[in-house]
């Protein structure tokens, strides 16, 4: 069938959006029937008029959410794109579960109207193969991914949150997609107008992390200032050392006063805070305040791992694959055997890991079919060997895993500058802390033990943050 003979139902309220459409898929050499309301497409749909249907989701007499349902009763391999100018996830969200093919947000560029038209019209006659694709374009558009049981949860989460105006502890392991959640509930939320601004405090030098955040009086504004009447993200907050923890607190109660220069009142800042590490274990250990847990913990959210949730997975690789292809790698596609072998996988580093692979696959293999073949040598070159397969892991094993699951987890697989400083100190602080444990707070034995000069030690433990806890066995 030639687009001669294809025709488009288009139904929009405003009359410029229909006239725009009408005329860009007439130059195309399609059929258009245009319309302002939902009962005259639910009639054509129903007359068995239109190849395909663009349709607003807010209409003069109905909303087309409540509309789609039957006109997919009625003519279920209809494709159906919808747009709308709420452009959310909860929009989009709905759109895919109505079952629409895809989701254009306005304002819309007129080319990726017309392509994803294209797609729609040349979807595959396999009606699986069809949803699949539409899911794939559909989530390419989405902070977040994932039809399963647990990512329903988050999202029924985020929507209770996104109307408030609450403090936030999103939980997760790396590369779960902690600022992707901080960034939906900012774009949904009030302060969608405002600045998203973030702080990594572990990739933040700790002598740097107050001055980041809070400034200095010389009129250097840190990221509170900037964050003022929008979202201040504290990513990975389990890694502020103590001295920050207590001025945060301070700042957040009202005790210390905190003015904005330009406006010269308190800053109005929401705050959300995310952590990969144990918060109630790293306050038992005394390296993080119980008070400031609890007035970040206001609202908790916690992010499910992709090993939780491996139905998400086809979702997701086939996604990745076209946001791969939009940045400008090869396009493929993936079979079916390859996405049981993902499936299988434990996933330690996660969203991040899996879409690090795909971008791999896309750039390194010259086939455009992704096989199970392919999935299981990537995987095999990259994974650690596993602990126990050649007796107990030693220090350097262990610290390898982790750090090889670091660059993994960074996008372009560079992590921020200072890399050495640290792990230099991400080691050097537990390993002073537990000596003193052991020693009971005893510095010199500890010096001793550790083969560094007191004066060294005391120093140490003065840069490190390290808390002095006599008695502990």
């Amino acid at each position: 069938m030639n687009a001669a003979s294809k025709k488009i139902l288009v139904a929009d309220d405003d009359a410029s959006i229909r006239l725009v459409l009408s005329q860009a898929f007439t130059r195309l050499g399609y059929q258009v029937r245009a319309t302002g309301n939902a009962a005259t497409l639910l009639k054509w749909v129903t007359e068995g008029e239109g190849d395909l249907v663009i349709t607003d989701v807010v209409m003069p007499d109905e909303n087309v959410f409540d509309v789609l349902p039957r006109i997919k009763k009625e003519r279920p391999k209809l494709p159906i794109i919808v747009m709308s100018a709420q452009n959310n996830l909860i929009t989009a969200v709905n759109a895919a579960e109505v079952g629409a093919f895809d989701y254009i947000p306005k304002p819309f560029d007129l080319d990726d109207m017309t392509s994803a038209a294209r797609r729609a019209l040349s979807r595959p006659a396999d009606p699986e193969a069809a949803r699949a694709q539409a899911r794939a374009v559909r989530d390419d558009r989405l902070p977040l991914i994932g039809r399963s049981g647990p990512m329903q949860d988050v999202y029924r989460t985020i929507a209770r949150l996104v109307g408030a105006d609450l403090t936030v502890l999103i939980t997760g392991e790396s590369g779960s997609g902690k600022e992707l959640v901080a960034r939906a509930l900012h774009d949904m939320g009030r302060r969608r107008d405002g600045k998203f601004v973030t702080i990594n405090l572990a990739a933040v030098p700790r002598e740097r992390v107050e001055t980041e955040l809070f400034g200095k009086e010389d009129g250097e504004f840190g990221k509170l200032i900037d964050a003022d009447g929008g979202t201040l993200f504290l990513d990975e907050i389990g890694d502020m050392p103590l001295d920050a923890q207590t001025r945060l607190l301070r700042v957040i109660d009202g005790s210390e006063p905190a003015i904005n220069p330009k406006t010269n009142r308190r800053p109005n800042v929401r705050i959300i805070a995310a952590t990969n590490r144990d918060l109630r274990g790293l306050i038992r250990e005394g390296l993080f305040r119980e008070d400031l847990f609890f007035r970040l913990n206001v609202a908790p959210l916690r992010l499910p791992p992709l090993r939780d949730r491996t139905d998400d997975i086809p979702d997701l690789a086939r996604a990745f694959l076209l946001r791969a292809n939009r940045e400008g790698l090869p396009s493929k596609t993936i079979d079916a055997s390859a996405l049981d072998r993902l499936k299988q996988h434990p996933w330690p580093g996660n969203v991040r890991e899996l879409e690090n692979l795909i971008r791999r696959i896309c750039a390194l293999y010259g086939e455009d079919l992704i096989t199970a073949r392919i999935v299981e040598r990537e995987l095999a070159d990259h994974q650690p060997a596993a602990a126990g397969e050649e007796g107990p892991m030693t220090l350097a094993q262990i610290v390898e895993r982790k750090l090889s699951s670091y660059f993994a987890d960074q996008p372009d697989g560079l992590p921020p500058a200072g890399l050495y400083d640290r792990v230099l100190e991400e080691i050097e602080r537990p390993l002073i802390q537990l000596t003193l444990s052991a020693t009971r707070g005893n510095q010199v034995r500890a010096a001793e033990i550790l083969g560094l000069n007191r004066n060294t030690l005391r120093k140490k433990i003065s840069d490190l943050g390290v808390e002095m806890q006599r008695g502990r066995q």
